[in-house]
């Protein structure tokens, strides 16, 4: 779950960096526009990966491998 959540945050800070450079929205271009029913579903699964992610933050790390 921690993986899938990364991979989708990092789809999300791609797409905004993109809107940012290049006024392009990645997301939107893919799924049909930005009120396209997908381009939405891939939105919310970006916010709820964001959110998850924060868990990250607090959790102890393995330390085996040092």
């Amino acid at each position: 779950m921690d993986r899938f959540a990364l991979i989708l945050v990092i789809i999300g800070a791609l797409n905004w960096g993109l809107i940012a450079l290049f006024q392009f929205d990645l997301v939107a271009s893919l799924f049909g526009g930005q009120s396209a029913f997908l381009s939405r579903v891939v939105y919310g699964l970006v916010g709820l990966a964001g959110l998850y992610c924060i868990t990250l933050l607090f959790k102890e790390r393995d330390r085996t491998a040092e």
